[in-house]
């Protein structure tokens, strides 16, 4: 038997939407801030990183009846929808033009040290420290072989260090 949930409106009137089943609410009450933690990490916008996991798990609610390991799904979901987001602010960067006096947000050392990373070093080092996966899950994620992700995080982690030591 199937319970079901609705999502109650922000508008306060009757919502169209599907009901959420009761497993997803609770996948959303339990890993919704570790998820944000996470694209946050990637991403290094707090507002995009909650935008892009609402959107996943919405994504995630189409496909709930057809997904064996919801939580697997959602993180990499969420990690494509990063790489995604990265992309298209490279695009955007490239085609805006720069301001003449840049103002200086305040000091965040770990994202600027991520920062100079490539983005598969950076996200291997993510999945690895922050999520605690293996390399065998962390290929899946990236969609690459376990020995890239082993490369990916030795190159990784010794930028780093080398960033670090400066």
């Amino acid at each position: 038997m199937l319970v079901t949930h609705a999502v109650p409106s922000s508008a306060g009137l009757a919502s169209a939407a599907p009901p959420w089943p009761l497993e997803l609410v609770a996948l959303y009450d339990d890993r919704y801030a570790p998820m944000v933690r996470l694209a946050y990490l990637l991403t290094g916008d707090q507002a995009a990183a909650e935008e892009l996991v609402q959107d996943s798990f919405v994504a995630l609610h189409r496909r709930w009846q057809r997904i064996t390991t919801p939580s697997a799904y959602l993180r990499t979901t969420v990690v494509n929808a990063c790489r995604t987001w990265g992309r298209r602010k490279v695009v955007e960067l490239r085609h805006q033009p720069r301001p003449r006096d840049a103002v200086a947000d305040a000091p965040d050392e770990m994202w600027d040290v991520l920062l100079t990373l490539p983005p598969r070093q950076r996200a291997a080092i993510v999945l690895r420290f922050y999520e605690d996966l293996p390399d065998d899950d962390i290929a899946r994620v990236l969609g690459c072989r376990p020995a890239t992700v082993r490369t990916a995080l030795f190159r990784g982690l010794a930028k780093l260090r080398k960033e670090i030591e400066r």
